[in-house]
């Protein structure tokens, strides 16, 4: 990265983030355009070099897609980003400014970004309003959660959301009876309801049906501009319906990235991945 794009490297290292401040939303430097940096960062299990001197900058409200082979990097790269796991090298940036690096799961989750895992996790004994009243509330305490009452605001924001993962005329239907595909989009929508900058998805359609994936497609497409969106997926004709740039991992780096006719017409990328 150049002067002008680097990231702010000593702009929070003063601050002591044993108990690692909050970060106020929307406080995010995205002024080069970028709103996610990962540099040369590198993670080792054992001797195994999960990343291997990774680079990867993701833009302000791009939709990208992350393939490859099991054992390429895309679970560790998210654990990366979001606090879970520690890189033994290299920098990772929220904007210009926020180093995700010197902060804990939480904070990285109240700054705006957030991961859906691919395995839908619901409550299922909750209404469809429930669960995203529930997201709503998520950061408040147990006692203001149970007796608190919703505002007009927070009420306008559940039917905002209800609407973007088309589940309006299911609100109140008990979210454990939900197809496979509902609860994929409950969850995108439970995430929503935190106004994430920085969204990761996990394998979002596997075991969907074609007309639940295609209704995922359109899902994740109306989030770009608002939302970045960063989907990792196996099924390559879902991601080539939605991705303008896609990259590819192999060996814990990024082996290539481009379009998705150009990734399925590189060499390299056919006998790592696409040719097995």
């Amino acid at each position: 990265m150049s002067n002008t794009t680097k990231p702010l490297l000593n702009r929070y290292q003063t601050f002591n983030f044993g108990h690692t401040r909050p970060v106020i939303k929307g406080n995010v430097d995205v002024s080069h355009g970028t709103v996610l940096y990962m540099e040369d960062v590198s993670v080792s299990f054992d001797g195994f070099k999960a990343l291997n001197n990774l680079s990867l900058y993701i833009n302000d409200g791009e939709l990208r897609c992350l393939i490859g082979p099991n054992g390429a990097g895309k679970t560790t790269l998210m654990d990366v980003i979001t606090g879970k796991t520690q890189a033994d090298s290299g920098s990772v940036y929220f904007g210009q400014t926020i180093d995700l690096q010197q902060m804990d799961e939480a904070a990285i989750a109240q700054a705006g970004i957030c991961r859906k895992f691919q395995k839908p996790s619901v409550f299922e004994k909750l209404t469809v309003f429930e669960n995203l009243e529930l997201s709503l509330k998520a950061d408040k305490g147990a006692w203001v959660t149970l007796f608190a009452t919703l505002n007009g605001e927070q009420r306008d924001r559940i039917d905002e959301v209800l609407e973007i993962i088309g589940m309006t005329s299911l609100r109140f239907q008990l979210a454990g009876i939900l197809s496979h595909g509902q609860k994929q989009w409950l969850e995108i929508g439970m995430l929503l309801m935190q106004d994430p900058r920085v969204m990761l998805v996990d394998e979002p359609v596997a075991g969907m049906t074609h007309q639940e994936i295609d209704r995922t497609a359109e899902l994740l497409l109306s989030l770009q501009g608002k939302h970045s969106v960063v989907v990792v997926e196996h099924d390559m004709e879902f991601v080539r319906s939605i991705a303008d740039k896609v990259t590819v991992l192999h060996e814990g780096s990024v082996l290539m990235e481009g379009t998705m006719d150009e990734v399925q017409n590189d060499p390299r990328v056919i006998q790592v991945y696409l040719g097995e």
